[in-house]
Parts: structure tokens; C-alpha cells; sequence
């Protein structure tokens, strides 16, 4: 045994403790925490931005794989610390060190936990900071995760204000990660819809591309962005209000679609997983409605209230507050969801009264959204009715009935080990019942392609028999009423063909999930088998298994002797065995999960490419999509 006594304790000093569990801090080693550096980075320039200093962000991706950050905002201050190091050295290299502590610096910010840059120069190669203050140039340097290179120093003078900061990501800790001008492009567009002072630049000088953003019209605009190619039932309504020295803004548009579209933020950080703020929304949002409904007679006594789900049927909604340092609290470093008590009653006042106000002055559209919401009202009810007749009743849609017909059940009563497995086809449904692993792995077989949900309402699902045994099956309900804790599994894994007609499939059901269950992506349980495109029966070494064409050709490289290719047409051509050792068991598959990063963007690509409009999709596969009609497997 290894000695373990008080000498085993090591105390991790400074970044050390960074570099050593960079996930704590980043959330991931992967393409998404390496893009986090950039946020942490652009963070401290908006915060510039929100309390009213400066105006522009330039976002620069450069040859050598490391990324500039440069604003106009102040300065980082260059005076020397109390710690007797110069500020700059301070707040790039200690955890917890920054101006947004104390309100007198930052009276409103995102970067709560003053760790951003400390932890950015953690995870660097080199650091190099140049700030324009006080009328002097000065620059600072850094290198292997935070170690200064160079100290503070002044390199010339000048008339303009800001900060510049460009870092090398240590690519030994972001393995088979590099930077996207698309996702950075994104984000910051993000950003500049929520500040209409913001003027954004993102350049990827390797790719010769650029693009600039400022929206005026800030909230409106990113409500129209949202809804872009949707039918929209009126304008994007807009209002804003100060209560308590929190800042609401709030901008809204229906459409004739069934989804709801709520994306919220503090402070100009986006809040994923919601929080007072949203809280507060919803219930003002409901409470209006119901109010002027009840007053123009529009419901009477004895029919009882809207639902929440009901009003926002169809809505897009962007909630953006500003809080003060003294009030705001997230939960977790990630700030996610939105903890500020005051947030919930302030937002709901507003919201309420504000609302109430535009519905009283626009009759026209008030009508118009309220004929939405009943007719909603009605389909849930109806929804509802049909599942209680399903689970009481024994007849040909009841829950036993159609549970019973396909589905071969997980026997282990640790639901967040079960996986369900959607199979396309009776065919390899039956093969993958043979050699599953009965306790932890259950099998629904499907028939054919499910509905388009792009346009389905809950009530459609309930008169779909593919969908309902889905629904069923998972057992965490539908829409509003999907509680993620329910799930009868913690894998739902989609498993189709490696084809067309299986991507399609694939797409049809995410879109499914993504309406009408996101929590699942949410919280990261939808996954796609890959199932093996090859098998390679070598005379030496018996079968192996190849996933892709690129992989096949570097293979064929390296085999000697005599060799047999064989190509899956589909799973149903593969022997039950070889489905579960290639596809289902967890020792050699290979799932990709599915994730929702950008919420607004998904919105857009999923009606996009699953709605009724002909030629903005045509016109989006043709600029995004390559083809080719080759098949190189005979070559």
C-alpha cells in the first residue's frame, strides 16, 4: 500500500490548482471549454461596455492559433497592487482578484467570481497583455500557464483608452480542439443584439473572414432574428422598466407555430437554465392574459384559467436584466440559472403591468393571441383526456397496450443506468432484443419515418401511435409537463441505418425530442448510435469493424495478407452478435450525444430545415452542405 498520511496532502498554490483540474473551472477540455477562454476574455470587455465605457469588441483568430481580444474601454488599471505587484500581474495570475468586488468599480457585471483572466493565463502557452490607459502604453507578458515572462512595463504613449489581450491556449491540455470563427461569430452576435451601444468585430485572418454587428434596435432585433422565416402573428413588442436598481427588458412576438422560444440573461450572460428571472416572466406573463381574457368576457367563471403553456404557445421571448454586484447571485461558476430572489417579483411586475398596458391599447392583436392560447387550451385538454383514457383503459390506444406490442423492457430498477434503444425496423429491432443486456438495455423497435413535430401540437402526438409509445415509454410526460427526473432511463440512443432514410429518421426524432422533451438534450441524455459502415475479415487477425470511409482507406494501408471488405448496407444486414459488439455494447461502441449550445441559433436551423418554407432551406443546404455522388468503396 501507498503511505498516506499528512505529508500526502499537497496544497495547490495559485494556478497550479487551475492547471490541475481545468474542468472545475472550464466546465471541459473539449472544443466548448476551449471556446470558454474566449468568453472569460470578452467578458471583462462587455462588463466595460455595460457600465458605459467604450463601445467596440474586436475578436481576432490569428495564424498561430492563438486568439486577440481588444476593446476601448478603460484600461485595466496599472498602478501597483497593495500585494506590492503591479495590478495587471494581480488580476491575470490570482484567483478571485478583479474590480467587480467592490460596486465602486463595476456597478453592474457578469464576472461574479473574478477568475476569468487568472484562469485563461492558467491554461495558456503565453499570455500577452497591452493596455492603453493614462495616457501610456504599457505591457505585461506571460508564459506556461501564468509565470511572468516579462513584467509590467511602459512601451510608449497615447491619446486612446482600452485593453488588448492575446493568449496561446495550451493545446497539450485542448487536444483535437482548435478555435471556430463560426461559434465565436455567433455568440458575439449574441451579444450585440443585447447591448445596441455594442459593435462587434470577429476576424479569422488564416480564412480571410470578417464579420461586424450593431444592432440598434438591440432586443427587437434579436426577436425578429428568432423568428426570421416564421409567420409572425404582429410586431415585436418591447418594454423595459428600473425597479429596486435591477433593470428589466423584455422583448416578445407570437407566432403560428406550437413552440415556445424563451432565451434570458444577466448582465449579459446568458442564463441557460433559467432562474427567478424567468419565473417572474412566465407567471406575469399568464397572469395578463388571464386577466384580460376574464374582463372582455373571454373566459367565463366555471371554464377555468389559461395555463402557463397555453400563453406561451407559439411565443419567442428575450429577457435581459442588469443587476448589481450586491444583489447578484448565480448558482454554480458555469451561472447558469439565475438565484436573485428580487429578480422573480420585479420581472413579473413588469412584465405584468407592461403587458396589461399594451393589451388594453392593442385590441386587435390581444384577440388575435388569445384566440391562439384557448384554441391551445382545448388541445391540452383533449391531450390530457386521451392519456388518462389510455392509462386506465385496456383498449387498442391504452399505455399497457401499446407498451406491450414492441417494446422489450430493462429489467434493473436503477433507471440512470437504463439506456432505450430506438431502432429503425422490426428487423434489426429483433436482432438487437437477442444480445442486449437485459438488465440496463431496453429495445423499441420503429416503423418507418415518425411525424414532423416542427408543426405537430401535443394534441398531434397523442393521436400519433409512433410518438405516444415514445412518450409512453420514457415516461417523463410531454411539453410543459416533462419532468427530465421522471425518465425511465438515462440514455435515450437513437439507432438507424447509415443512410439517408436513417439520417432522416435521426432528424425527425431529434426534432421530436428537441420540441417536445429538450430537457433530455438539455441534460445531455439523447445520444446516435454509429453503427459500422465496414467489416474487415483479415485472414491474421480475424474481423475488425471500420465506422468511416476516411478510416477504411488509412486501414487498408497498414493490413497485410489477404483481407475481405464487407459494406453494411444496414442493421438489419448484420448478425445479432456483431450488432450488439459494434453498436450497443459499451466497452467498443461509439455514441455521439446530442447537445444544445446556442439555443436561439438551434431554434432557427430546426425551422429551418424541418418547417414549410421551400427556399430558405434550399438555399441553406446549397451554401452549407457538400454533396457528392461518389462511392469510392470499389476503388
Amino acid at each position: 500500500m501507498t503511505k498516506y498520511d499528512a505529508s500526502s496532502i499537497k496544497i495547490l498554490e495559485g494556478l497550479e490548482a487551475v492547471r490541475k483540474r481545468p474542468g472545475m473551472y472550464i466546465g471541459s477540455t473539449d472544443k466548448r471549454g476551449l471556446h470558454h477562454l474566449v468568453w472569460e476574455i470578452v467578458d471583462n470587455s462587455i462588463d466595460e461596455i455595460i457600465n458605459g465605457y467604450g463601445d467596440t469588441i474586436t475578436i481576432t483568430i490569428n495564424p498561430d492559433e492563438s486568439i486577440t481580444v481588444s476593446d476601448n474601454g478603460r484600461g485595466v488599471p496599472i498602478g501597483t497592487h497593495a500585494s506590492g505587484k503591479s495590478t495587471p500581474e494581480v488580476i491575470y495570475t490570482v484567483l478571485h482578484a478583479g474590480g467587480k468586488f467592490e460596486s465602486e468599480g463595476y456597478k453592474v457585471s457578469g464576472g461574479l467570481h473574478g477568475v476569468g483572466a487568472s484562469v485563461v493565463n492558467a491554461l495558456s502557452k503565453w499570455m500577452d497583455v497591452t493596455i492603453y490607459t493614462d495616457g501610456l502604453i504599457s505591457n505585461i507578458k506571460f508564459r506556461d500557464g501564468g509565470f511572468v515572462e516579462s513584467p509590467l512595463k511602459t512601451i510608449g504613449t497615447t491619446k486612446k483608452t482600452g485593453t488588448t489581450v492575446t493568449f496561446m491556449p495550451d493545446y497539450e491540455m485542448f487536444k483535437n480542439a482548435s478555435f471556430s470563427y463560426t461559434t465565436i461569430m455567433e455568440r458575439m452576435q449574441e451579444s450585440a443584439f443585447l447591448l445596441p451601444q455594442l459593435t462587434v468585430i470577429v476576424e479569422d485572418i488564416p480564412d480571410e473572414k470578417k464579420a461586424t454587428y450593431h444592432y440598434e434596435a438591440g432586443l427587437i432585433s434579436f426577436v425578429e432574428y428568432i423568428n426570421e422565416n416564421k409567420n409572425t402573428l404582429h410586431k415585436v413588442i418591447n418594454f423595459n422598466s428600473t425597479k429596486n436598481d435591477i433593470e428589466v427588458n423584455i422583448a416578445l412576438q407570437y407566432t403560428d407555430s406550437y413552440n415556445e422560444n424563451i432565451l434570458s440573461f444577466v448582465n449579459n450572460v446568458k442564463t441557460s437554465d433559467g432562474g427567478s428571472h424567468e419565473v417572474g416572466f412566465k407567471t406575469g406573463i399568464t397572469k395578463a392574459f388571464n386577466d384580460y381574457a376574464k374582463t372582455n368576457g373571454l373566459i367565463k367563471g366555471k371554464e377555468g384559467n389559461l395555463d402557463g403553456s397555453d400563453v406561451r404557445e407559439g411565443l419567442s421571448a428575450v429577457i435581459s436584466l442588469k443587476i448589481p454586484e450586491k444583489l447578484l447571485q448565480f448558482e454554480g461558476q458555469t451561472k447558469g440559472k439565475l438565484g436573485t430572489p428580487e429578480a422573480r417579483s420585479i420581472t413579473e411586475s413588469v412584465t405584468y403591468e407592461s403587458l396589461k398596458f399594451y393589451l388594453e391599447e392593442n385590441k386587435e392583436v390581444a384577440l388575435l393571441i388569445l384566440e391562439k392560447a384557448l384554441k391551445s387550451k382545448v388541445a391540452r385538454e383533449a391531450a390530457r383526456k386521451a392519456r388518462e383514457a389510455a392509462r386506465k383503459g385496456n383498449g387498442k390506444g391504452s399505455k399497457e397496450k401499446l407498451l406491450s406490442e414492441k417494446l422489450a423492457k430493462a429489467t434493473g430498477k436503477n433507471y440512470a443506468k437504463n439506456e432505450l434503444f430506438l431502432v429503425e425496423g422490426d428487423s434489426a429491432g429483433g436482432s438487437a432484443k437477442l444480445f442486449r443486456n437485459r438488465e440496463t438495455q431496453a429495445i423499441l423497435p420503429l416503423r418507418g419515418k415518425v411525424l414532423n413535430c416542427e408543426k405537430a401540437s401535443s394534441h398531434d402526438i397523442e393521436s400519433n401511435a409512433e410518438l405516444k409509445q415514445i412518450e409512453y415509454t420514457i415516461g417523463a410526460g410531454l411539453g410543459p409537463n416533462f419532468d427530465v427526473k421522471e425518465s425511465n432511463y438515462g440514455k435515450v440512443i437513437i439507432m438507424t441505418d447509415a443512410d439517408v432514410d436513417g439520417s432522416h429518421i435521426q432528424i425527425l426524432l431529434i426534432t421530436f425530442f428537441y420540441r417536445f422533451m429538450r430537457p433530455l438534450i438539455e441534460n445531455g441524455m439523447l445520444y446516435i448510435a454509429t453503427p459500422p459502415l465496414y467489416s474487415i475479415e483479415m485472414s491474421t487477425k480475424g474481423k475488425i469493424y471500420i465506422a468511416t470511409d476516411e478510416e477504411l482507406e488509412e486501414k487498408k494501408k497498414t493490413i497485410k495478407g489477404n483481407y475481405k471488405i464487407q459494406r453494411f448496407k444496414g442493421l438489419g444486414e448484420m448478425n445479432a452478435d456483431e450488432l450488439y459488439e459494434t453498436t450497443m455494447d459499451p466497452r467498443n461502441r461509439r455514441l455521439l450525444r446530442v447537445n444544445l449550445t446556442d439555443a436561439a441559433l438551434a431554434e432557427k436551423r430546426i425551422h429551418l430545415l424541418m418547417g414549410d418554407a421551400v427556399e430558405p432551406r434550399k438555399e441553406w443546404i446549397n451554401e452549407n452542405v457538400d454533396f457528392t455522388l461518389e462511392d469510392d468503396f470499389r476503388k
